[in-house]
C-alpha cells in the first residue's frame, strides 16, 4: 500500500488497470507536544489515517489506494521558545505539495488526497491554496462539517497534545507517550481558535506553559481508536469522492 516500495513497471501499471488509483499524501509538522507526547504527533495520525484507509480499500474492485511517502514538516511558529520545533515556510510548503502533485499529474496520477492533521491557521490555509493550485482533494477536518464528527475535546478548541491527540497516538504508537508524565498533567482548558483570532500566535501567551492544552490525562488507547475510526470513516469517503472526478 506504500506508493514508494513499487516498482517503476508497477506504477506504469496503475494507469491501465481497472481500479481507479488514489494516492494518499500524509502532512504534518514536527513540533512539541507537551512533556509527554512526540514531536512527530501530526503526521503520526496523519499516516496512521492513511494506513487504516488504504487497509479498509484494499480489496475494493473500484479504487486502489496507496500511500505516499509523509511530509512531515511544516509551517509551526506557535511553538517557539520549546525545544524541537522545526518549522519551514508557507512558500516552502506550497512549492513542495503542488510539485509533489503535479509530478504525479503527468504521469496521469492525478487523483491525490492530501491528510494533514496539523492545524496552525498558515499551515492549513498553505495546504488550502495547494490543493486548489494542484487540483489535489483536501480532507479538511477543521471545517465545522467534519469538526462536528469528532470529539468533543477537538470541537471545544483545546487540544493541542490534549486528550485527543494523546489518544489517537496511544491508539497507534503506545511505546511513543510517556504515560507517568501523561497522568500527571493537569488540564489547561485553552480555545485555541478564539486565542488565534484574537492574534495570539505564541503557545506560551496562550497560557500553554508546557506546549499542550486539553486533558492528556484523561487519554486512552480505546478513544483513540474509536476516534481513528471515525477520521478513517471521513478519508474513505473522501477517497470514493477523489475516484468518481473527470
Amino acid at each position: 500500500m506504500y506508493f514508494a516500495e513499487l516498482t517503476s513497471p508497477e506504477v506504469d501499471a496503475l494507469l491501465t488497470g481497472s481500479r481507479v488509483p488514489v494516492l494518499l499524501l500524509p502532512v504534518g509538522a514536527v513540533e512539541p507536544h507537551g512533556p509527554h507526547a512526540p514531536l512527530g504527533t501530526d503526521p503520526l495520525i496523519s499516516q496512521g489515517m492513511c494506513e487504516r484507509a488504504a487497509r479498509q480499500l484494499a480489496d475494493d474492485p473500484e479504487v486502489r489506494v496507496l500511500i505516499l511517502p509523509a511530509l512531515p514538516y511544516g509551517v509551526t511558529k506557535f511553538a517557539r521558545g520549546f525545544a524541537g520545533g522545526v518549522h519551514i515556510g508557507a512558500d516552502t510548503l506550497f512549492s513542495l505539495v503542488v510539485d509533489v502533485c503535479r509530478a504525479l499529474a503527468e504521469q496521469g496520477l492525478g487523483r491525490v488526497v492530501i491528510v494533514n492533521n496539523h492545524f496552525e491557521p498558515e499551515h492549513v490555509a498553505t495546504l488550502r491554496r495547494a490543493a486548489e493550485a494542484a487540483g489535489a482533494a483536501y480532507l479538511d477536518l477543521v471545517r465545522r462539517r467534519n469538526a462536528e464528527r469528532l470529539t468533543e475535546e477537538f470541537r471545544s478548541g483545546s487540544c493541542h497534545a490534549g486528550q485527543y491527540e494523546t489518544s489517537l497516538v496511544l491508539a497507534d504508537r503506545p511505546e511513543l507517550v510517556d504515560i507517568a508524565a501523561m497522568r500527571e498533567l493537569p488540564a489547561v482548558p485553552v480555545d485555541l481558535p478564539s486565542a488565534m483570532r484574537a492574534g495570539q500566535a505564541d503557545f506560551r501567551d496562550m497560557g500553554m506553559s508546557a506546549a499542550y492544552c486539553g486533558a492528556p490525562a484523561e487519554a486512552t488507547a480505546e478513544e483513540g481508536a474509536e476516534t481513528f475510526a471515525t477520521l478513517t470513516e471521513m478519508l474513505v469517503e473522501t477517497i470514493r469522492a477523489t475516484a468518481k472526478e473527470d
